[in-house]
């Protein structure tokens, strides 16, 4: 086969496969009883990126972050454009923390941290009010769908 056409066909396979990977259907959370379609951040550029420059975000939809250890988080806002609620589970899945109502911040790295409270593994990012809604208290579990890789705490 023709070199040129191959590598058009590799192009637009990656592509493909690149826009499947966000929206998964099958890449979820629950809380509560609600499931929310997430995009998986579990290495350092994907964590760094997170929801930045998103103008918007769908009601059913987050960002799981997998971290490899149970420790001490902070998150921040910087370049993210909508308001979040930052949520974080430690490696059982219960809720440990959480910045509810977070605003966007445009400061770039004078925007604030928003650390936990406690160690955590997994950091779910959802609009701000979702929480609220859900009524979520500290202790609550998260359910994770099979498809997605948890860490094992070492």
């Amino acid at each position: 086969m023709n070199p040129r056409i191959l590598r058009w066909l590799a192009v637009a396979g990656l592509s493909i496969a690149g826009t499947a990977c966000a929206t998964k259907p099958d890449t979820w959370v629950e809380l509560k009883g609600q499931r929310y379609i997430v995009e998986v951040a579990d290495d350092n550029d994907e964590r760094a990126r997170g929801l930045m420059f998103r103008e918007a975000m769908d009601a059913d939809r987050g960002m799981l972050f997998v971290h490899p250890a149970n420790e001490m988080q902070a998150y921040w806002m910087k370049n993210t454009q909508i308001p979040l609620d930052i949520l974080y589970f430690d490696p059982q899945l219960k809720l440990v923390s959480a910045s509810l109502n977070t605003p966007p911040c445009s400061g770039g790295d004078q925007c604030p941290p928003y650390p936990s409270t406690a160690p955590a593994q997994y950091v779910l990012e959802l609009n701000a009010g979702e929480a609220q809604r859900l009524q979520l208290k500290d202790g609550d579990t998260m359910t994770v769908s099979p498809s997605i890789t948890l860490k094992s705490q070492d």
